[in-house]
């Protein structure tokens, strides 16, 4: 197809539009008049309506070959104030594509002697959409007289028809066509000659146009199908009039039938086009009248798989309608035995639940004895309940396998919460027997359920109603031996509710047993805190630096960092744990990390993760938390991805996803602040993009960035080209946060460099005179430095959190932040955008972005948390016209899909084109 400027398309999609049929076909155009958007091309004599009749007059026009004027007309299709004209010609354009789509092309010769192709077959459907297109067809679209014909205009359905073969002629004529295809012929645009081609065309082509569509009727004589064989009846359907319905004997034997003198002609080249795809069929050919086919057992169990490949050539089978019964197959799983009612026993038993094929009839079961009479029969027909069925060859098959093979329990529960399973490439339903559906149901939904779990005596708190929910169902979850996520927003008390889990299982001689809590380090200071407040008396102990030892820890909690639990796995992994808690699980999002690896190598009674963000970038990360808190639920990591991963953020596949959210719904339990309940006392946030203009600096550094090196991307591929696009983005990011960054000059003048700076300051003066507390993020300890730095100079007091901190320094920080010690906190958004509770801040600077929004909404959850009494201001900072201000737009709609389906984050931007990056990094209106 043809490229037009943005401007010039919308302009045409006011226009009239008329359709001028050329022959070959792709030579036709279309001829614009009205406000052109562009200089006419020539002039059209068309009729225009004058009083009850209508006159001749002369129009300037633009011509458009048909294939540079699809992107205008499709456009006008839903453009507001279009011309009808043009409007109609895009919903035959939209048509016309879905055709060839469809591949339902054909290569032949026009009326001329050109090669040509034509959209084709058309099943009664197509044939259908066009005689509608025809009959809607406004007197503007085709109001150019016919020559020599007075005001007589061209026929509607001609014209559609010619419109669309015009569409499907110059389609498969690209560039390469001609390489591709060895030759000119039915490839390039230019015209070829090929009038001797026309009896090869002839059968090519029959059909395209005629009258009839073919299908076969199956019938069996007499009323005992016992032993009757099957004979398929050859029927001519008329295209013109779809209820006009003609068995092929009568084309033959009465001259008065409606289909037309050419039907017999179209009929049986119909009937060999299809024997390409059922040779069978090459029987009728061979017969005087190709009318009726005895077909033997074996031909109809083939017709059952070959007909829908026949509907696709156009001939549609049609079984006896007295035998069409709903005889299905869904696969049942479930022990023949009911399992014992501790659930924890079987998930973590290696005992296997049989899987296997339960055929119905209607909604009704068959019997053992049903099963075996289906199983045994070799016939396409079978006498169940007093009545015939007529029995597709897959499931008398399934009847004779119907033990698949067995999967373990997890595996059981997850076909039995999607509700269906893929066996043999095809997705089938489910049922669950009925220990497995009473599970289901159990855990299907995190309020239900009988279990009476109150705050334990030993909780020195109170929780709130969604904690005390989020308590029943972690104990129910870990009580069943099949772990959680629990993924509340920060701030809405994570730590106690797991507090409250370890008092719970201590209860129970059962469950009892010291839990091991792996989190940050920066974190280690906050978990012992709370529990010395919410747990009184419960020992707890750091397993942390030089002198640690796990001696004497059999009760009560052990902390430890990722760090130290990746050096010491072996020791860890000899321990008992009545519970394994990994603190900020998205630290062990890469299951092929070490620190991931050491984490499952730690055996636990139960297991449950932490986080905010149980996916970052991608459903990959989903997979890491679960598996491990809940092994095999979903699969290997490959598997999850081709099941999964790949028809969700690929696809955007919705019913895999509402299947994926099914399986992994009683597995994540996952609240927000913003639901309703969760956390009314909260106050407001206000969320504030700031866009700040580019020193002179910054945008002479800037343009000379892009220039140099888009310059090195365009002549790159592959790794080195993707290299050089996250070194180019890199650049930009830190140019607009500050030259002094970018140029790597710590000790350079910072004041008058930078737009940022400049608002950070204006920010600040109000801030602290106004009594406020500040945190300030930025994904660069470079920067944080520079910032220190700064503000060191202006005398404001400031504290400096990065992942180079030492943990003692950090907790000092922290405390020395909420005691007021200093007001404005510069933050790493890696090592403080988790854990920490900053609830002292009422304000959050994120000085530049990290273009996720889940990882910017946790760091700004350390001041907008439980305990945070003043509305918090949220101020992002933003480089005018740069490429921040364009991934801004992108992480909206990332946030809209952050729950569903996400990309690949800042990597998915390597995969730009040369003129999309360049768009994208592009300083407008800048200095």
């Amino acid at each position: 197809m043809g490229t037009l400027a943005p401007a010039t398309v919308t302009g045409l999609s006011r226009c009239a539009a008329v359709f001028e049929p050329a022959d070959p076909h792709r030579a036709g155009t279309v001829a614009f008049h009205g406000d052109l958007p562009q200089d006419p091309t020539g002039e059209l004599t068309i009729l225009r309506p004058d009083g009850p009749g209508a006159v001749e007059v002369t129009v300037p026009v633009l011509r458009l070959p048909v294939a540079d004027a699809v992107a205008a007309l499709t456009r006008a299709r839903r453009a507001p104030g279009a011309d009808p004209a043009a409007a109609f010609w895009g919903a035959v354009a939209l048509v016309a594509l879905q055709l060839v789509a469809r591949g339902r092309i054909v290569p032949g010769v026009s009326p001329g002697g050109f090669d040509a192709w034509r959209a084709g077959p058309l099943d009664a459907a197509d044939a259908a959409r066009l005689r509608e297109l025809a009959d809607a067809m406004p007197a503007t679209a085709r109001s150019v007289p016919l020559a020599g014909e007075g005001d007589t205009l061209a026929d509607p359905l001609t014209l559609v028809r010619g419109f669309v073969d015009a569409v499907a002629d110059g389609m498969p004529r690209t560039a390469a066509a001609p390489q591709a295809a060895g030759g000119p012929l039915f490839a390039s645009r230019a015209p070829n000659r090929v009038p001797h081609l026309r009896p090869w065309s002839a059968g090519m082509s029959a059909g395209l146009d005629s009258g009839v569509r073919v299908s076969l009727r199956l019938e069996v004589p007499g009323a005992d199908y016992a032993g009757a064989a099957f004979e398929a009846v050859v029927q001519a359907h008329s295209l013109a009039d779809p209820a006009v319905v003609v068995d092929a004997e009568r084309l033959w034997s009465d001259p008065g039938h409606r289909l037309g003198a050419d039907s017999r002609i179209e009929l049986t080249r119909a009937l060999r086009r299809a024997a390409r795809t059922w040779p069978v069929l090459d029987r009728l050919l061979g017969q005087g009248v190709p009318d009726r086919l005895v077909l033997d057992d074996g031909e109809v169990a083939d017709l059952f798989g070959v007909a829908p490949r026949l509907a696709a050539a156009g001939v549609e089978v049609h079984w006896p309608r007295e035998l069409v019964r709903s005889l299905t197959a869904r696969a049942v799983v479930g022990r023949s035995e009911r399992p014992t009612s501790d659930a924890a026993s079987v998930f973590g038993g290696d005992g296997l639940f049989a899987f296997d094929w339960q055929l119905a009839l209607g909604e009704q079961p068959l019997t053992a004895a049903e099963l075996d009479r289906l199983a045994e029969s070799r016939r396409p027909v079978v006498r169940l309940r007093d009545e015939w069925v007529l029995v597709d060859p897959d499931l008398a098959r399934r009847a004779r396998d119907r033990e698949l093979k067995p999967v373990t329990a997890l595996e059981a529960l997850g076909v039995a919460l999607t509700g269906s399973v893929e066996v043999d490439g095809e997705r089938v339903e489910v049922v669950a027997d009925t220990w497995l559906a009473e599970l289901r149901a159990r855990i299907a939904d995190p309020d239900a359920g009988t279990e009476v779990v109150a705050a334990p005596a030993a909780l020195a708190a109170t929780l709130r109603d969604y904690q005390l929910r989020g308590l029943r169902w972690l104990a129910r979850m870990t009580g069943l031996g099949l772990g959680g996520c629990l993924a509340d927003d920060m701030g809405l008390g994570k730590t106690v509710t797991l507090i409250a889990l370890h008092l719970h299982r201590a209860e129970s001689e059962r469950t009892a047993g010291p839990t091991l809590v792996v989190c940050p380090a920066s974190l280690l200071g906050n978990w012992e805190r709370e529990i010395t407040r919410f747990a009184p008396g419960t020992p707890v102990r750091r397993f942390h630096g030089p002198a640690r030892s796990l001696d004497g820890a059999d009760t009560g909690f052990v902390l430890t960092t990722y760090g130290t639990m990746r050096l010491d796995a072996g020791a860890l992994a000899e321990h008992r744990w009545g519970l394994l808690v990994a603190d900020e699980a998205q630290h062990v999002k890469n299951p092929a990390s070490s620190t991931a690896k050491a984490l499952r190598a730690i055996p636990a009674g139960a297991r449950v993760a932490l986080t905010g963000t149980p996916v970052e970038n991608n459903l990959s990360e989903l997979w890491a938390v679960l598996d491990w808190t809940t092994p095999g639920l979903l699969g290997s990591l490959p598997a999850f991805r081709g099941r999964w991963a790949k028809p969700i953020e690929a696809d955007r596949d919705t019913a895999t996803a509402d299947r994926l959210a099914r399986l992994i719904r009683p597995f994540l339990l996952r609240r927000r602040k913003s639901d309703p309940g969760i956390a009314p006392e909260l106050p407001p946030k206000t969320e504030t993009d700031q866009p700040v203009p580019l020193t002179h600096e910054q945008a002479a550094l800037y343009r000379a960035v892009v220039t140099e090196t888009m310059a090195r991307i365009q002549a790159a591929d592959g790794m080195a080209r993707r290299g050089l696009i996250m070194r180019l983005l890199t650049g930009l990011k830190q140019i607009c946060n500050h030259p002094a960054q970018y140029l790597g000059e710590p000790e350079a003048r910072l004041a008058g460099r930078s737009g940022k700076l400049e608002l950070l300051d204006e920010l600040l003066d109000t801030i602290l005179a106004e009594g406020g507390a500040v945190l300030v993020f930025t994904q660069y300890v470079q920067l944080g430095r520079l910032l220190e730095r700064h503000l060191r100079d202006r005398g404001v007091r400031t504290g400096f959190l990065h992942g180079g901190t030492p943990v003692p320094r950090r907790e000092d920080l922290v405390r020395g932040f909420d005691a007021g010690e200093f007001p404005v906190f510069l933050l790493s958004l890696k090592a403080a955008g988790t854990g920490l509770n900053l609830t002292r801040a009422d304000h959050v600077v994120h000085y530049d972005r990290w273009w996720n929004p889940a990882v910017e909404d946790q760091a700004t959850d350390r001041a907008y948390r439980i305990g945070q009494t003043r509305p918090v201001q949220v101020h992002r900072l933003i480089a005018e016209g740069t490429v921040e201000d364009r991934i801004a737009g992108m992480l909206r709609a990332k946030r809209d899909l952050a729950d569903a389906i996400l990309t690949a984050g800042e990597a998915a931007l390597t995969e730009l084109t040369d003129a999309e990056l360049a768009d994208l990094v592009e300083l407008r209106g800048g200095r």
